[in-house]
């Protein structure tokens, strides 16, 4: 009973970004003149914004998927703190993913300075660093493969969240046009999403035989397609 329980955890890790794609998808066809290309995910919520009801009833089911996602990582890890710590963090991130669209969205009429779009770019920046800390700590829980792959996601947040998205905020405080600044956002965020559906793949490959992760060698966990191997 318990690892079916797991499992079923786990596999919210699979339907989690699926449903945020869903959100980012109905969301933008719920305002006529949205570019997914020239806007970021978080202008659907915005106040005034014609997306933002349906952002709002979807967001706590999106919430729910995560939390229990990281409640998942957490029973899972057995006596692997790196694991332990992933699952933690995924809880926090949830919650506050959770109340920045009903407590800091931005703000379209005011300006960068306004307190909420102050808070709305303090919460993104703490959101990217709970991201790097998780990938960080993926690249040491696992075998090799998952470690080049957790460290290429960095590289990747570092690159679209960071660089490239940071060269266009002078443009969007100063209300001028963003013709990238959608779309590279889009890279960052799906590209964490990505890793979290090989995490929880790669810890239902741990528990399908209903065995402990502390049981399963390193090895094994870094070859998952071989399941028999070293067992």
């Amino acid at each position: 009973m318990r690892n079916a329980t797991i499992r079923t955890l786990l596999a919210c890790g699979i339907l989690s970004p699926l449903f945020y794609a869903s959100i980012d998808a109905i969301g933008g066809t719920r305002w006529q003149h949205y570019s997914w290309i020239s806007e970021e995910f978080s202008r659907l919520s915005a106040i005034g914004a014609p997306s933002r009801p349906v952002l709002l009833m979807l967001n706590p089911f999106f919430t729910v998927l995560v939390v229990a996602f990281g409640l998942g990582v957490w029973w899972a890890a057995g006596q692997r703190r790196a694991l332990r710590v992933i699952g933690g963090a995924l809880v926090v991130w949830a919650a506050v993913n959770f109340a920045w669209p009903q407590f800091f969205p931005e703000d379209l009429s005011a300006s960068v300075s306004a307190l909420t779009n102050t808070m709305h770019i303090v919460i993104t920046g703490v959101t990217v660093a709970s991201w790097m800390l998780m990938l960080a700590l993926g690249a040491f829980a696992f075998g090799r493969w998952f470690r080049l792959y957790s460290i290429s996601e960095v590289g990747i947040l570092l690159v679209f969240d960071g660089v490239l998205a940071g060269s266009q905020a002078s443009a969007l405080a100063a209300g001028q046009p963003t013709p990238w600044l959608g779309l590279v956002e889009r890279v960052g965020i799906y590209s964490f999403y990505l890793w979290m559906v090989g995490l929880a793949l790669v810890l239902l490959h741990a528990h399908c035989d209903r065995a402990s992760i502390d049981d399963v060698p390193r090895r094994d966990l870094a070859r998952p397609n071989q399941a028999g191997e070293g067992r």
